[in-house]
Parts: structure tokens; sequence; C-alpha cells
């Protein structure tokens, strides 16, 4: 297994988010891989995690979906992979006491490079679909919570997120209704609903 820290746009290390290759072992008859082992990732990201439900999404081209997050108390860090197409995967820094509040790093996540995102509580998560169709699984660290919800908008200035639009053809973003009202960061800040 292969773990990288990765950086922001400005070429910053993000701390939190981990990029995670597995080992493949492929011969003509097709491969094998650990996709999840509990030991190797919490050696990984330093401490123990415990995972409470797993998800999956099937999304056609052009589906952004977030970004998403959950407070205090039912906060969730998300271990996501792409299991068939393509996504561009990003995790968005909501830890307010951190130097990188406000900062993102993404990922191309798909069915043939098996990679993970790691995305940490203290962080939103999105991810745009950029093949036919993607299907993704990813394990939660906390159970859904309709009070702790949020969300924030995809496309907020402030972020500058370098979504990978120019790969749809022109076409925009399909959003779910909550996506496309989703208010600021700024909006979130002064209410008090990011991390500490």
């Amino acid at each position: 297994m292969q773990i990288e820290t990765l950086t922001t746009a400005e070429g910053t290390p993000l701390e939190g988010p981990l990029l995670i290759t597995p080992q493949l072992f492929g011969d003509a008859r097709g491969f094998f891989f650990e996709s999840w082992n509990q030991r190797r990732f919490d050696a990984a990201v330093g401490s123990e995690v415990r995972f409470v439900q797993d998800n999956q999404s099937r999304s056609c081209r052009g589906v952004l979906r977030g970004l998403h997050l959950q407070l205090p108390p039912e906060p969730q860090g998300k271990l996501v992979r792409c299991v068939r197409g393509e996504i561009f995967d990003v995790a968005v820094d909501l830890r307010r006491s951190s130097a990188s509040f406000g900062r993102w790093v993404g990922a191309r996540l798909s069915g043939t490079n098996h990679r993970q995102l790691w995305v940490p509580v203290g962080f939103a998560h999105g991810f745009l679909t950029l093949s036919d169709e993607a299907e993704v699984l990813y394990k939660a660290s906390g159970f859904w919570n309709r009070d702790c919800e949020r969300a924030i908008r995809w496309d907020d200035p402030d972020l500058a997120i370098a979504w990978p639009l120019s790969e749809l053809d022109g076409e925009g973003p399909l959003l779910a209704d909550k996506d496309a009202a989703a208010p600021a960061l700024a909006a979130l800040l002064a209410s008090g609903e990011v991390f500490a």
C-alpha cells in the first residue's frame, strides 16, 4: 500500500487527507488487491478509525455530489473509492484552527487506478463524475444524521476548486437541489457551522 499526502493548488501539503494506492497483484487471469486492512489503515492515518457504515452511489457523467460534511455530535470521516468509471474527488479543510482552513485537495479515483481518498473528520467532501457512469463506495466513521448534515456551494469563489469541467464538453455539472442551494463557506463560518 502506497500512502501519499496531497498538496493544495498552491503546492502546500495539506495535513489530513491521504491518497492510498493498494498493491496490485495481477496476471493473465486478472488481479487481486487488498482494498481494506484495519491495521495498515490505522498505521497510515496515525490513529484508530472505526467505520460504522458503508455507502455506495452510482452517478452519470457530469453529476457533482457535494460539498458535504457532518458536524458533531455525528461527524464523519470517509474512505472513498471509485470501483467503476472515474471521478475527481475533493476534500476541503473546514478546521477553523487549521492554517489550511478553506484550502482543498483533489485526486482522480477510478476503477482502473484503484486509489482511495481518506477524507478525515473536519473536511467537506465532494466529487465530479468524469466517465459515462461511476460507482463510488465509501466507508464512513459516523452514521448519517440529517441534523448534523451541512453542504457548501461547489463553486464557492473563496474555495476556487479547479473542477475539471472542461472534460464535460461544455455541459455544466448536474446537481441535487440541496447542493444547488447550498450556502458559501462564509455563511457557515458566520453561523459557527465549521469544525474547531
